[in-house]
């Protein structure tokens, strides 16, 4: 991962310039694996955000803002007991490792001086958040529990004694000089950027790759070179923080990864970095985990109703031979004299015909001459009443298709607090029952709708589900305030909260349409805009449908930065 020693290195210094002398007055933890605590330093409120999470560990400072649940889990009630008010003395890393402290003075019950350690092990999926009493390294204790069943090494339990992971006996790239490296890498070996990291600390694959890639061709006089030149950049603290993407994939760290060839995005903070790279991944994969079993049933509706509507089109071109048949049964009518009973089909002229061509008619052998003229008009009565009702089922499919279409796209953008109403719309519909739901609360008061700022200081509000987009749209938004949406596009309802925007705040409401929409990831996206008085919701019509008038189109391309700083906590 490129949250490495290094990174951790730089990451503890950034903190320390930031926390250290604050005084701890919130702490939070909005889900399972992650905590939030507000820090007042140097005149300002900051977030410091502790992660566990096994692909998302991290610790950072942050800006995004998160819903703690109403009942705080037990470990949250543990931190706010020992560390609410407490003073941030210093923040260290031990070694190269990726392991944080943060050593913090407070109170204990009897309101004697106390000195805690604040553990984070970020480890990918064996990270955790451990606290510690200083004077006796009793663990208090952790976000997650490690019994020896599970580590024979070192147990993670309330009351144990903090043992540090097992040490690995590599080399302090920060001190190495050329003999070290020399002498721990085997160049006719091959695969210099694994070496590199079974010997040295704190680097990660990303970066031994980025080394090896320096040198052009890593042998015995290139590579020590460009390995001391960088790690002189490291140890003064000279960095170019950048996440590099090349269109596959992207990465962030302390200086530019020129090997992944792709474009480069500098930042001026550390945290700032791993917020924008962070931006809904963490987010995402929550969504992802919490509302598995209401994708997998969108996906299965929407499927069915697919297939449906394959069968039933082929019924309607069925039907839709109605004439024919009537045109055979008339044919046979006239000529019912030259039928006999057994007879498999019969050729007749076809008196509508111009050219009074002649036409075979199938018979059935076993039915006489009247028999087979009205099953033929059976099946022309059948056939004409059956035209009306097939393709008033396949527009009923192609609504649920594109209903459902919608609500994989709104669990695509999805916060964790946005599935609770998806899943209750989805119960309301009668697609899920209501008996399957153990203790859920019903939902109460108004949807919370997201808050964003265009560059004039004009708010924007978006709907990110059916029952936010109904209520902001049919409730919230005033007669003349103006309404956006992608065309022809599954997405989110978007309100501008002026009777007259200028063109650039129309501009930036129709990215935040783009963005929350299907079309996401694409370039040109067309959105219309209109006055809220031209919007309407047809009776009986699905949740988050409307139709609407005298609309404008603008066409926009989604931007992820601009949407990320427009939005108001």
């Amino acid at each position: 991962m490129a949250f490495d020693g290094l990174f951790t290195r730089a990451m503890t210094k950034e903190l320390n310039d930031t926390l250290v002398g604050g005084r701890i007055n919130k702490i939070q933890q909005p889900y399972k694996n992650e905590m939030i605590i507000t820090v007042r330093a140097k005149g300002k409120n900051h977030k410091l955000l502790l992660s566990a999470h096994p692909s998302y560990s991290r610790v950072q400072l942050t800006e995004e803002s998160s819903l703690s649940p109403d009942e705080p889990p037990m470990f949250c009630m543990m931190m706010r007991k020992h560390l609410d008010r407490a003073i941030v003395q210093n923040i260290y890393q031990a070694g190269l490792d990726r392991i944080i402290i943060f050593e913090l003075k407070g109170r204990d019950e009897l309101g004697d001086e106390s000195i805690k350690l604040l553990i984070i092990e970020i480890m990918g999926r064996h990270s955790n958040i451990i606290l510690v009493n200083k004077e006796n390294d009793k663990i208090i204790d952790s976000i997650k529990h490690i019994p020896a069943s599970v580590n024979s090494y070192r147990t993670v339990l309330p009351g144990g004694t903090y043992v540090y992971p097992p040490e690995q006996n590599k080399l302090n790239p920060l001190e190495a000089e050329v003999d070290d490296i020399l002498r721990n890498i085997d160049f006719n070996s091959g695969k210099i950027d694994r070496q590199i990291v079974q010997h040295f600390a704190g680097i990660s694959p990303l970066i031994a790759k980025e080394i090896t890639f320096r040198c052009g061709i890593a042998n015995r006089s290139t590579l020590p070179p460009v390995f001391i030149e960088l790690m002189k950049h490291f140890k003064s603290q000279q960095y170019n923080y950048s996440i590099t993407t090349n269109g596959v994939k992207s990465a962030f760290y302390l200086i530019p990864i020129t090997h992944m060839m792709g474009e480069l995005k500098s930042f001026s903070t550390l945290s700032g970095m791993l917020d924008s790279f962070y931006f809904g991944k963490a987010q995402r994969d929550r969504v992802k985990q919490q509302a598995m079993d209401l994708e997998r049933l969108m996906k299965n509706e929407k499927e069915k109703n697919e297939k449906k509507v394959i069968k039933l089109e082929a019924t309607l071109e069925r039907a839709e031979q109605a004439d024919e048949y009537q045109l055979l049964g008339e044919l046979l009518t006239a000529n019912m004299h030259l039928v006999k009973k057994g007879m498999k089909e019969i050729s007749v002229v076809n008196y509508y015909d111009p050219d009074g061509g002649t036409i075979n008619i199938p018979l059935d052998p076993r039915k006489g001459p009247s028999e087979n003229a009205q099953n033929y008009f059976s099946k022309y009565q059948k056939a004409k009443n059956s035209l009306g009702v097939v393709k008033q089922q396949i527009q009923q499919a192609k609504e649920e298709i594109t209903y459902f279409d919608g609500l994989l796209q709104q669990l695509s953008s999805a916060s964790v607090g946005d599935i609770d109403e998806i899943r209750n719309e989805l119960i309301e519909g009668g697609y899920i029952r209501r008996r399957q739901q153990k203790a859920r609360k019903k939902a109460t008061g108004k949807p919370a709708i997201e808050r964003y700022e265009a560059s004039d200081k004009t708010e924007i509000l978006v709907g990110k589900n059916n029952t936010q987009n109904d209520y902001l749209t049919n409730k919230l938004a005033r007669r003349d305030e103006i309404w956006l949406h992608t065309k022809d596009i599954p997405g989110s309802h978007v309100v501008i909260r002026s009777t007259d925007p200028t063109d650039t705040t129309i501009q930036e409401a129709a990215i935040l349409a783009a963005y929350f929409s299907k079309a996401r990831d694409s370039s040109s996206v067309p959105v219309d805009y209109t006055k809220i008085r031209h919007v309407k919701k047809p009776n009986g019509s699905k949740p988050g449908f409307v139709i609407y008038e005298q609309q404008k189109t603008v066409y926009v391309t989604p931007n992820e930065e601009l949407v990320r700083s427009m939005k108001v906590d």
